[in-house]
């Protein structure tokens, strides 16, 4: 039997997504502005973290009926967290060191104005992740760039393969309305999935593969 699909209006996901905020103990909602238009939610303000910014973006993705968000809040750093270029690009080397999974002989640190570009190369996507999970806790970071690449390390058909068994196995996941292709070690996702959080994870099945260097989900939202 299939089940029935609510469709669910803007102004019930703007009411959800506050309501998401205040919910979120990292960010105070009276920083956050939020509209939303045909599934799409926009978020202003301002607020003194980079990791407050990704925290509010990550809250509003967990919210059934979006399907995109547009971050444009600001990170204004208060003076007691302003930090030189020179002291972040420390910081984040030496955080980079302190993780056990990241090959830190393999990734380099720029900073400028408070910006965090990462670049470099690794075997996994996990390594990819931590590398920008530690830098953008860093006081005084304004944004991340990740430009950390992959190395390729499988065939198309054994990666296209590994990827649609992880997704029978998930019970997130509904196997049968995504569709996986594979051009060299980069994937495609195609489909229908029921919320963005759904959305996420086939994504990180996909990247969890062994030699998957580049993942393009065109998967679709339909609440």
């Amino acid at each position: 039997m299939a089940l029935a699909t609510e469709t669910r209006t803007d102004s019930q996901i703007q009411a959800d997504v506050l309501a998401e905020l205040r919910f979120e103990p990292r960010v105070q909602p009276n920083e956050i502005g939020v509209a939303v238009k045909d599934g799409v939610v926009t978020l202003t303000g301002y607020v003194d973290s980079y990791l407050k910014k990704w925290a509010t973006e990550q809250a509003a993705h967990r919210v059934r009926g979006v399907k995109a968000v547009a971050n444009d809040i600001e990170v204004r750093l208060p003076s007691s967290s302003e930090r030189t270029d020179g002291d972040i690009a420390k910081a984040a080397v030496q955080a980079l060191e302190w993780d056990a999974f990241i090959p830190t002989d393999k990734v380099k640190v720029t900073v400028s104005k408070g910006w965090v570009t990462l670049e470099g190369e690794v075997d996994w996507q996990f390594q990819r992740l931590d590398a920008d999970r530690v830098v953008r806790r860093l006081t005084g970071v304004k944004g991340v760039s990740n430009l950390i690449v992959l190395k390729p390390s499988a065939e198309p058909t054994e990666i296209k393969s590994k990827i649609m068994e992880a997704f029978k196995r998930n019970a997130e996941l509904d196997a049968n309305s995504i569709q996986v292709e594979a051009n060299g070690s980069e994937v495609i996702l195609k489909g229908t999935v029921r919320s963005w959080v759904e959305r996420e994870e086939a994504e990180r099945v996909a990247w969890s593969a062994p030699g998957v260097t580049r993942v393009e989900d065109r998967i679709v939202v339909v609440p």
